[in-house]
């Protein structure tokens, strides 16, 4: 095994192979157990395999640590992994924990752990990267680095101080929002909401979109109104309505009334639909544009990146406004058929004659069927005044007929039946 010095940072989304050469899956986080008074003791890691499932991986059965890849035996547990007592995980739990020197030198906060190899299959703690308080009053300042063995500090804990999530956010960073949900339900829960506590607005909502309903609840009572209404106005509208209907009446209100108008505006439209219904899955921020407008106009507003491949299928074309609820609803345009016109050609003669839009009212089951018929990724809702409303994409339609376990569900066979209660869920 190698003997070198490595970095637990580093080591997460590590890929994990086997003896062959074979992909088992990524490095989520590095287990230690403490033993006083040495330094804490590696026993494991927990790697996330295909399926979205994190399980553990006895360090005994790890071959080799370096390069930026895991070397296994190919025996592995597919049990979803459990933290037992005892167990500490580094990067979400001791990755930003405040030190103190010893010696008496001050306080630091740990940056990074490093582990060396003590023995055959035994790897153990060997320094810690340290970062002390910055002493300049620069606001871009940052306080100066040191190298510590674990026996030259010993943790601070002090009663109601929360614990920095700056570099476990860091270390994260390039992560999918789904798979950031995973690695935040994973946490100890005041773990969880120390990490979301710290999350950027943008980056907090796309989080909470994947969330079960239960944990979103949960991480936006942490917040205070302000925090809370700046989160939502990040959020799709759809998303957003749909975390307000699970808090309470006087909590969702005030939030309403603190959220920028237009967002708020939005979402009260979508609070007012049936949850089983069009309105109430539908997003109402789909691309719509005049019929004078041109097939590279139309190019140009799909590719921006942000927006939902979904959503990014197909264009509405109405008369004027064009914010929901838009004047008479005209037609769609799918993006294939843009891209067989020249850049010139009016969106308005490329309409798709044979999609019919649906009603606000109009059932979740027939909005399904219709979506399946059609071989749609979207489908445009009206109202009684044939104004576009918003649109319901497959995600949407998803969202509502999987079970409301579905995030953490470890089978191959999902019985697919509707949620009660409003969907929860990425619906952009």
């Amino acid at each position: 095994m190698s003997a070198t010095r490595v970095f637990v940072a580093r080591l997460a989304g590590c890929t994990v192979f086997d003896p062959a050469g074979d992909r088992l899956g990524k490095v989520r986080d590095v287990l230690v157990v403490y033993r006083s008074p040495d330094t804490p003791r590696l026993v494991g890691l927990i790697v996330e395999i295909p399926g979205k499932r994190r399980v553990f991986v006895s360090i005994g059965r790890v071959t080799s640590i370096g390069s930026g890849q895991i070397i296994t035996t190919g025996l592995m547990n597919v049990r979803r992994f459990e933290q037992r007592g005892g167990e500490v995980r580094v990067i979400a739990e001791i990755l930003g924990r405040k030190v103190v020197f010893t010696d008496g030198s001050g306080e630091a906060t740990i940056e990074d752990v490093a582990i060396e190899q003590s023995g055959p299959g035994e790897w153990a703690v060997s320094q810690l990267f340290l970062r002390r308080p910055k002493t300049s009053a620069s606001p871009f300042g940052k306080g100066p680095t040191v190298f510590a063995t674990w026996a030259e500090v010993r943790e601070r804990s002090q009663t109601g101080q929360s614990q920095s999530a700056e570099q476990l956010i860091a270390t994260y960073g390039d992560m999918k929002p789904a798979d950031l949900a995973n690695t935040l339900l994973d946490l100890p829960h005041l773990r969880r909401l120390e990490v979301a506590g710290e999350l950027p607005d943008a980056r907090l909502a796309d989080v909470l979109e994947e969330m079960p309903e239960s944990d979103q609840v949960e991480i936006m009572n942490q917040l205070d109104d302000t925090r809370a209404a700046d989160v939502l106005d990040q959020m799709q509208p759809d998303d957003a309505a749909d975390l307000i209907a699970q808090l309470s009446d006087a909590r969702g209100e005030e939030l309403l009334k603190l959220m920028q108008p237009e967002e708020a505006d939005d979402v009260r439209m979508l609070l007012a639909y049936a949850p089983d219904t069009a309105g109430g899955l539908m997003t109402t921020e789909p691309i719509i544009v005049s019929a004078d407008a041109t097939v590279a106009e139309g190019l140009a507003l799909i590719r921006r990146h942000e927006l939902a491949p979904a959503l990014g299928a197909a264009i509405c074309v109405t008369l004027p406004p064009y914010e929901p609820p838009t004047g008479r609803f005209l037609g769609m345009v799918h993006f294939q058929r843009m891209l067989r016109y020249p850049p010139h050609e009016r969106l308005g003669a490329l309409l798709d004659d044979g999609l019919e839009p649906v009603k606000a009212h109009t059932s979740a089951a027939e909005v399904s069927r219709i979506l399946a018929s059609y071989n749609l990724v979207s489908v445009p809702v009206v109202d009684e005044n044939h104004r576009l409303v918003g649109v319901v994409t497959i995600d949407d339609v998803l969202d509502y007929l999987l079970p409301d376990d579905w995030r953490s569900h470890d089978g191959t066979v999902i019985n697919a039946t509707p949620l009660r209660g409003r969907r929860v869920g990425n619906g952009s």
